[in-house]
């Protein structure tokens, strides 16, 4: 014999069908939320200041973690040979070493009266320590020049190593008209030639330019690249500032959706509870 239900029995029913609704509705919101803010985070150069052609430039590689369970150990950007930069200088990072990479050029450069027989074809940091952790990043700063007058861009092929081995190639170049690549390639936008050829970085001395390690000029530049980096770590400081900023708001616009969600949970509960 069926036993039919009881209005009280009824409106139980629906209460707690709306209560799994919402919370439902309430997860695939946070979802969209936390995961909107990692879909478009590549590794990227961003030049402090100006970068144009002829000049010397101050630029920061940056680089976010886009895992949950493994943290960035090594970074590796390539340097385009068929327009080679005399001098790159890395800034030193806490927790980090960095490997600078020369190869030989087919054709030498001339700069500053001097002849330029190689150029650098990779930078290689490696950390020493954690790494990037899950939802951080890290900018890398560098030193760059002389920045070729021939190109309107310089395209800096980059690759990235996890603690669990896994490698990401950030070497997809942008094809005109078409959509971007799922592994972009970071891209230097070099503006038009500069009247002082300095660009937004310090311009080495031309010792400095035919060896890294050459210490004839390391009195003359080091005020002014002390200048430049205190301007990159406080660039550094302010673009943390900015993620830490981003992430809170991200973090409080969930916990915000999850509380608006409850909150029509507990209406529908006792509209139904007072109907009842």
């Amino acid at each position: 014999m069926s036993v039919s239900r009881t209005p009280a029995r009824r409106a139980s029913v629906r209460r707690v069908s709306a209560v799994r609704a919402a919370l439902a509705g309430g997860i695939a919101l946070s979802s969209v939320a936390l995961l909107s803010g990692t879909a478009f985070a590549h590794v990227s150069v961003q030049p402090q200041g100006e970068a144009a052609k002829g000049g010397y430039a101050t630029v920061n590689i940056k680089v976010p973690n886009e895992r949950d369970n493994a943290s960035t150990v090594k970074l590796e950007v390539n340097f385009p040979l068929d327009h080679p930069l005399a001098s790159v200088m890395p800034q030193p990072v806490p927790g980090w070493k960095a490997e600078v990479t020369k190869s030989k050029l087919d054709k030498p450069l001339e700069l500053h009266g001097r002849t330029i027989n190689e150029a650098v074809s990779k930078v290689t940091w490696t950390a020493e320590g954690a790494g990037i952790g899950p939802g951080q990043f890290q900018q890398f700063p560098l030193s760059l020049g002389q920045l070729p007058e021939n190109a309107d861009e310089l395209v800096l092929k980059s690759v990235q190593t996890y603690s669990n081995k896994e490698v990401v190639r950030w070497i997809e170049e942008q094809k005109e008209g078409a959509e971007e690549p799922q592994n972009p390639a970071p891209v230097l936008k070099l503006s038009a030639a500069s009247d002082d050829h300095h660009g937004g970085g310090a311009a080495p001395s031309a010792t400095a330019t035919a060896s890294a390690s050459a210490s004839a000029s390391a009195g003359e530049k080091d005020g002014h690249d002390d200048k430049a980096g205190d301007k990159t770590e406080k660039n550094t400081a302010s673009a943390s500032s900015s993620s830490s900023s981003d992430t809170t708001a991200r973090i409080l616009g969930v916990v915000g959706i999850l509380v608006g969600v409850a909150g029509v949970a507990f209406g529908v509960l006792a509209g139904r509870r007072r109907s009842a």
